[in-house]
Formats: C-alpha cells, sequence, structure tokens
C-alpha cells in the first residue's frame, strides 16, 4: 500500500515539475534552458504565485549563478520553484482585499478609476509597476470605450480559483 501512495507523491512532483519546466520554456527564447534573470518574475506569477518584488529578488539569489550571468537555467530554478509550489508559498490576495485596495483608490466611490488615475497609482506609489507591467495591467484592466477601469469586474479576472490550481 504504501509503494501506491508513494508513488502516487512521484505523480503529483512529476506533475509540479513538468508544469514550472512548461512554463520556463515558455521564456526560453534561445531555447538551451536558460532564460533572462528579468524574466524570472513573470515565469513565477504565470505558475499562480505573487511574490513582491522583494520575494521575487529573493528567490532569485537562491537560483542566480555564482557569477551573474543575466541568465537562470532551468536545472538551478527548477528545485528552487519546485519548493515554492509545494510549500504553497506567495499566495494570491483575497478578493475582498482586492476590492478594498481599488475601493480606497476611488476618491469618488463611482465604482471605477482612470486610466490616468490608475498610471499615477502604480508608477509613483508603492511598489512601481514597469512600464511592460503597466501596459499588461492596461491591456486586461482597460474598457477601451470609457478609458476607464471598471474594477469589480476587473477584480473578477485578477481572482485565483485554488481549485483550479497544482494538482495538490
Amino acid at each position: 500500500m504504501a509503494e501506491k501512495e508513494g508513488s502516487g507523491e512521484d505523480c503529483t512532483l512529476a506533475e509540479v515539475e513538468k508544469k514550472i519546466t512548461e512554463a520556463f520554456e515558455v521564456f526560453d527564447h534561445e531555447c538551451n534552458n536558460t532564460v533572462d534573470i528579468r524574466e524570472i518574475g513573470s515565469i513565477v506569477r504565470s505558475l499562480g504565485c505573487f511574490p513582491t518584488e522583494a520575494e521575487v529578488q529573493e528567490l532569485l539569489s537562491k537560483v542566480e549563478e555564482e557569477e551573474p550571468t543575466g541568465h537562470v537555467h532551468l536545472e538551478k530554478f527548477l528545485p528552487v520553484m519546485t519548493k515554492v509550489l509545494l510549500d504553497r508559498s506567495y499566495r494570491p490576495i483575497p478578493e475582498d482585499v482586492l476590492l478594498h485596495a481599488f475601493e480606497a483608490l476611488d476618491e469618488n466611490k463611482c465604482g471605477y478609476i482612470t486610466k490616468e488615475e490608475l498610471v499615477k497609482y502604480l508608477t509613483e506609489e508603492g511598489e512601481p509597476f514597469t512600464q511592460e507591467e503597466m501596459e499588461d495591467m492596461l491591456s486586461t484592466a482597460l474598457d477601451p470605450k470609457t478609458n476607464t477601469v471598471r474594477y469589480r469586474d476587473h477584480i473578477s479576472k485578477m481572482v485565483v480559483d485554488e481549485s483550479e490550481d497544482l494538482p495538490l
């Protein structure tokens, strides 16, 4: 009986490693099992994790080569990221907390934030977004007709359904 349980765990571990490898390969533009170090945050987030920039930097310190090359190798990234996923680190922010944050930014309490306000908040306050992150956010959040973000609608797109998460 213990053998079956062990093989089930191995299967789960293999599935987790496969998911990480597939996400890594999306960013491996040279097909040489390395990615640009600047892509690590995107890879981690594509796996359903939501680390702060400080947590991304901590992760980088674990996977970066001793002599920094600007690239991360899959063989160093895989065991570290596997542990992160199995430990369920960097969990998403709950929906009610996201809603409260948007409502705090919505000074007029009208249910939306203008593009200009959002850009200002995300580039000048707290941990600033990069230009690429800003473009990604606007492409998914912004209503092109009104140039606003109806945050209740956007939050529903941002929330991760834990039941659809990794097979753990």
